[in-house]
């Protein structure tokens, strides 16, 4: 039996361009929703950003715009407003992430677009949100990263700050957007009622804190970086092995940090007292830490694995990317597909982080080329 796509009757107008909000209507229009891009006559800037392709495409731009429509307007021409109403009457959503003001500028803010619809849900996605001290500030995924405090517990213990290797604020506000529209979508359902939405990579950031912000909250203390280290837990890092290929155990539990000591040929230290409980290992972390080290240098990574694994251990190799998409497990997940492309080769597409029972996410229409409808 044919699935249907969770969102059908869902339409919205994209006027995101970049990341966060591209991914965010991407998400949508995974679930089944129409997107129809409007783009400006030279296009989504990151039409243009490399990796760039054997026919001049955008790499970055295809793993952001899937299960889109483009078309071009000029915002700042007469014309293209009365387009833009037109559409907003028929649309369910729309989604911007101009610097704050820009949409009242341009005159498609929600004031405005809400006479045409009432029932419109109006989503801006800002780097620092609609007010505060911070909202007119420029931003860029390594500022939030610094300013949220990321940076600032990611790294060694004693190197400098590091930044994620993945644009993460962008894609938090992203998914934060989605739970938002979503939310709104239902309540529309109930009261008919649309709503304004003011999302920020900022405040995103801040909401992800959790535990780390309830360290300081508690020891009034800022936490640390600590490297591949577990903050609260010990042992539960990565160790390096003799073929210098790095494993990841967690055994954190007394029963499991049993299990381990034995595996490692370390039986005195599972009823030494400085090590009894998490707490005493955590405490006394720089006193037991060597003893693991020394003795995983003793055998190769895949030996380790294992061990660990068939001891019930929580544990896993270190992969780079390509090792990533060479797993088998991406296969058996669907989790990378190809779409066909008018201009280049097959193009890969990530796949989708959700398995539903009874309904399915798609890829319906491939990244638009500009313009194209």
């Amino acid at each position: 039996m044919e699935r249907n796509p969770l969102l059908k009757n869902m339409r919205i107008l994209d006027f995101t361009r970049v990341l966060s909000g591209p991914f965010a209507t991407m998400m949508l229009g995974d679930l089944g929703a129409e997107v129809i891009k409007i783009e400006p006559p030279n296009g989504d800037e990151s039409r243009f950003w490399p990796p760039i392709l054997e026919n001049g495409t955008s790499a970055y731009f295809l793993a952001l715009n899937r299960n889109k429509r483009s078309i071009v307007l000029n915002l700042k021409e007469k014309g293209a407003k009365k387009i833009i109403l037109e559409l907003a009457a028929q649309s369910d959503v729309i989604v911007e992430n101009f610097t704050p003001g820009v949409a009242a500028k341009l005159g498609i803010d929600y004031e405005t677009l809400k006479k045409t619809n009432a029932g419109i849900i109006y989503c801006a996605i800002s780097g620092f949100g609609q007010d505060g001290p911070y909202r007119d500030k420029k931003a860029y995924d390594p500022i939030i990263q610094g300013m949220t405090g990321l940076m600032s517990i990611t790294g060694e213990q004693n190197g400098p700050p590091v930044k994620i290797g993945i644009p993460v604020t962008d894609l938090t506000a992203a998914s934060h957007a989605v739970t938002a529209i979503l939310a709104a979508y239902i309540s529309r359902l109930e009261t008919g009622q649309g709503q304004y939405i003011d999302v920020s990579l900022y405040d995103g950031v801040i909401s992800w804190l959790t535990i780390m912000a309830m360290d300081y909250f508690v020891t009034g203390k800022p936490p640390q970086r600590w490297g591949m280290d577990h903050i609260h837990r010990v042992p539960a890092r990565a160790f390096m092995a003799s073929d210098n290929r790095w494993v990841q155990v967690a055994a954190t539990s007394e029963f499991m940090y049993a299990k381990f000591c034995r595996l490692l040929g370390l039986e005195e230290l599972v009823d030494d007292p400085r090590f009894a409980t998490n707490t005493d290992r955590v405490k006394h972390r720089a006193e037991i830490m060597p003893f693991f080290e020394e003795k995983m240098k003793e055998k190769t990574s895949q030996t380790w694995l294992n061990l660990f694994e068939e001891a019930g251990i929580p544990c896993g190799p270190i992969h780079d990317i390509g090792e990533v998409f060479a797993a088998p497990h991406i296969k058996a997940r669907d989790m990378v597909f190809e779409m066909p492309h008018p201009v280049e080769n097959d193009i890969p597409q990530l796949g989708f982080p959700y398995k539903f029972s009874d309904a399915a996410p798609s890829a319906r229409l491939r990244p638009p080329m500009l313009g194209e409808h």
